[in-house]
């Protein structure tokens, strides 16, 4: 049925392309597993026949939407990867690296990631085949040269369980025809690890993403929502500080609380309205300052908290004026103190009225 269309014996990526669409759009609209599982059969076979075309570097599977395809910035490696999920909520994952060792190079090698999560343990800390693999969805690589030698660092996303999903870094490094998983790049204080996980709650997002300006990778501080879910990682979440893997000396280097800040690139634009009702448009840098910095910023003010119902806006003499209220929205209170103080100005002083003598008491 899906015969993809040949012109002169060339392979024609364009009909291949709507060809594996069909089928991925099958396999997401099944509505059972046995359903999925068959049209995931078809769709994973065809597409094991384009990855081995010579030219599939230059195909961008932008057809496929649910499809994860990524390069890596030197060209060298492409990971084309996607999900099933379960009718019980779980998720299969599928994986294939695809790896040239220059971009001059007519061939390229094949690895299919098999996952065999269910025979390894929930966080697997040791080097892995690509036949013994865990299961995600990459979506970033990044490559790191150490001895001679490029370790592509991987970041990626596994749905986990029902309460619980989970962001990990791992490490691809290719010998030969083969690759393996998890290579000691992570230092963490004395420690050293092959690859990191970091599960949290379903009910929260968790934030890993590569800054290549700052080399390193930031991600989101995660604890438990209280001091007695400590170890139970489904109830995990940010807490809205952050930590990141830092590039120093070809490994990846923790350090915590860092500061996350905008792109350098960034530019926040700014619309006011005049007094005639003209739009303009004010464009300016994005910059951070720091809040701490001696004669930056706040450094000089005290600080006060402007709450959702606070009329206060910052420290300025004008903000610690009193605000006149309309009589409308006074308390019955207020209106008293407010007639009694007009009384009570109204009333002739004793010092002003000094042209005039007080008639005595009788």
């Amino acid at each position: 049925m899906f015969t993809a269309l040949q012109s002169w014996g060339q392979f024609d990526s364009y009909s291949r392309e709507n060809e594996l669409a069909v089928l991925l759009d099958s396999v997401r609209g099944a509505r059972d597993n046995a359903g999925k599982e068959n049209w995931n059969k078809q769709f994973k076979k065809l597409i094991e026949q384009t990855l081995n075309e010579p030219t599939v570097f230059d195909i961008t599977f932008t057809k496929l939407k649910t499809l994860g395809v990524i390069d890596s910035p030197d060209k060298l490696v492409r990971i084309v990867n996607w999900n099933v999920e379960q009718d019980d909520g779980t998720q299969k994952y599928y994986a294939y690296v695809l790896h040239r060792n220059s971009l001059k190079d007519t061939k390229h090698k094949v690895i299919e990631l098999i996952d065999k999560s269910f025979l390894l343990t929930a966080k697997p800390e040791e080097t892995l085949e690509a036949d013994m693999w865990y299961g995600a969805l990459y979506y970033q690589i990044i490559p790191v040269e150490k001895a001679n030698k490029t370790y592509y660092t991987v970041l990626g996303w596994d749905g986990g369980t029902r309460m619980s999903n989970t962001k990990l870094i791992d490490v691809i490094a290719f010998s030969g025809n083969s690759l393996k998983l998890g290579y000691p790049l992570f230092k963490s204080g004395t420690t050293t690890a092959k690859r990191m996980f970091y599960e949290h709650s379903e009910r929260s997002v968790m934030s890993l993403r590569y800054e290549p300006e700052y080399n390193r990778i930031i991600f989101d501080h995660l604890m438990p929502e209280t001091p007695t879910m400590v170890g139970f990682y489904e109830f995990y979440v940010p807490d809205m500080s952050y930590d990141a893997f830092i590039l120093d000396n070809n490994r990846w280097v923790l350090k915590e609380d860092v500061v996350g800040i905008n792109k350098k690139d960034n530019v926040v634009s700014v619309a006011s309205i005049d007094k005639s009702g003209e739009v303009s448009v004010t464009s300016t840098p994005s910059k951070w300052i720091d809040p701490t910095g001696e004669g930056k910023g706040s450094a000089n003010d005290v600080h006060v908290a402007v709450l959702p119902d606070s009329d206060a806006l910052n420290t300025t003499e004008e903000s610690k004026k009193p605000v006149k209220k309309d009589k409308k929205e006074m308390t019955a209170l207020e209106k008293y103190e407010l007639k009694k103080k007009h009384k009570k100005e109204e009333e002739p002083s004793a010092t002003l009225n000094s042209g005039k003598k007080r008639k005595p008491k009788k």
